[in-house]
């Protein structure tokens, strides 16, 4: 089997780095004028959070570079093969839609499990997932900072891993990629945009996963990117109540009678 990258699997692997910085980037400017629907004050994003965002954005620079080998590394290595990413598939509406829907739960249930256990172990967590948690306040770039071995083991595995047992294409991962990435960076935007479809659509959304990033909710709501259903099932969800604060935007309130 002759092993080369092509053009399809190029655009597969690069979309959703595109997507990521784009969207992103929209979310940012949106944050210098919507002080209304914003979880936070704009000036936390520096004097609350313990990693600059310089680093932030070479973190996530690195850990997009190792998913644009990893994912060409699947392509060429599951090319031809009809349990695997392979470009000879059917590409119906039908069978896209089914494959998306696969690879979702795949991913969530992956990352569930693997989330909660790098909080419950606390070697784990010390030395590799405490580097995320040093985004108190969430931004749109900082969606995928994470301990290199972490991003590896978190994003880089299971997206891996959804994809090859839905069996797109690389052109269908390409988009299901850019939709994992759109979701990721909304959940952590910081912004409670009115008329939002993530919002609309999934109630593992923005305040969501922005009360897991906060000293209360680090045992709970461990689901993403998109359904809440393992942390309802496993009972780790902690619901949530949105005020509005006096100087404008929203605050989280999470509903303790519900929990211990």
């Amino acid at each position: 089997m002759a092993f080369q990258i092509t053009k399809e699997m190029l655009v597969g692997s690069l979309m959703p780095v595109v997507v990521y910085w784009v969207y992103g980037g929209l979310y940012t400017m949106l944050g210098y004028t919507c002080n209304n629907y914003r979880l936070h004050p704009k000036e936390d994003e520096d004097n609350k959070n313990f990693a600059s965002k310089q680093t932030v954005i070479r973190g996530v620079l690195f850990q997009q570079f190792r998913q644009f080998i990893a994912t060409n590394l699947l392509y060429m290595l599951t090319r031809g093969n009809d349990a695997g990413a392979s470009s000879g598939q059917s590409t119906s509406l039908f069978v896209i839609a089914r494959q998306f829907i696969v690879a979702m739960f795949v991913f969530d249930t992956y990352q569930y499990f693997v989330h909660r256990y790098l909080h419950q172990n606390k070697f784990l967590y010390k030395h590799l997932h405490s580097k995320h948690h040093r985004l108190v306040v969430s931004y749109p770039f900082g969606a995928i900072y994470s301990h290199p071995v972490e991003g590896l083991l978190f994003d880089i595995i299971g997206g891996t891993l959804a994809i090859f047992v839905s069996g797109m294409s690389p052109m269908t991962s390409a988009f299901f990629s850019s939709f994992c990435n759109m979701k990721s960076v909304d959940d952590h935007c910081g912004l409670i945009l009115p008329g939002n479809p993530f919002h609309f659509f999934f109630t593992n959304n923005t305040a969501y996963h922005d009360l897991h990033h906060q000293l209360y909710g680090g045992k709970y709501n461990f689901s993403q990117p998109f359904f809440s259903i393992w942390d309802k099932v496993c009972g780790t969800y902690m619901p949530y109540e949105l005020e509005k604060r006096e100087e404008g935007g929203f605050k989280l309130r999470p509903v303790k009678e519900c929990k211990n």
